[in-house]
């Protein structure tokens, strides 16, 4: 097995959890800014694993105020070869209840403040414009479908990822709107750091849990950060547990 690297990125309610033993931190520096975090590397099944908290281990970091450049050039430096994350999501179809999950192979992205690109000029004859009509990598992606599958987790394998700037939630008319243009869940972070992972040639794939109905469905109580974190916490080590059985097989993808 050549030389090579997991990255795996995560986000609310994994936070701080640390997904394997024999853990070596590591503080690095990016051209564009410190990562949300330190490094965490170690090793699942024998496959090199690097471990990053995108809000921080804390959670202190707001959606906008991450820095996503910075997050993925560490991973990128650190030798990973591709990338697994994780994100709740607000559901906004009634098929996807809470504690359900989706593999998304879309986004839609509504962010306004992000740095989303790491071409902020271009050498004279060398424009570059990433292609992304699939942003998602169809390999990890069912890689991470199918061990869902097999750990029993309700999971749907492809779905629309609607990325907001946050750290507000949705008002009921934007909801609605979002279902029209066929937004399947809502978060805060996955259009920006997919575009980013692209454009670095890193393949990229995230299981997207969901917590709540946004704000459309009024037969539900609108979404609160409450209720986010005791949704995701309660299913957190599922989710953690396709993560970890994901690595060997994207291993064999991609190393």
């Amino acid at each position: 097995m050549n030389a090579g690297k997991i990255g795996i990125i995560g986000g609310s309610g994994l936070s701080g959890r640390d997904l394997f033993t024999a853990r070596r931190k590591t503080e690095v520096a990016t051209p564009w800014g410190e990562p949300s975090d330190a490094l965490y590397e170690g090793s699942l099944d024998g496959v090199p694993v690097v471990q990053l908290s995108r809000h921080g281990r804390a959670h202190v970091l707001p959606p906008s105020q991450v820095n996503f450049r910075a997050n993925l050039q560490a991973l990128k430096d650190a030798g990973c070869r591709c990338i697994l994350a994780t994100s709740a999501v607000g559901s906004l179809r009634r098929g996807i209840g809470r504690g359900h999950c989706v593999i998304p192979d879309q986004f839609i992205d509504f962010t306004r403040r992000r740095d989303m690109t790491f071409f902020e000029s271009f050498e004279p004859g060398n424009a570059r414009h990433t292609p992304m009509a699939e942003p998602f990598d169809p390999a990890l992606r069912a890689v991470l479908y199918g061990q869902a599958l097999r750990l029993g987790l309700p999971c749907r394998e492809s779905g629309t990822v609607v990325t907001i700037e946050g750290p507000r939630f949705s008002t009921r008319a934007e909801s609605r709107m979002f279902r029209l243009w066929g937004g399947d869940v809502i978060n805060m972070t996955t259009a920006t750091e997919a575009a980013l992972a692209n454009e670095l040639g890193l393949p990229y794939a995230v299981i997207a849990m969901s917590t709540d109905y946004d704000a459309w469905n009024e037969e539900e109580e609108p979404v609160s950060w409450e209720q986010v974190l005791k949704v995701f916490n309660e299913n957190a080590g599922r989710v953690a547990d396709v993560i970890l059985a994901s690595v060997p097989c994207a291993a064999k993808l991609y190393f």
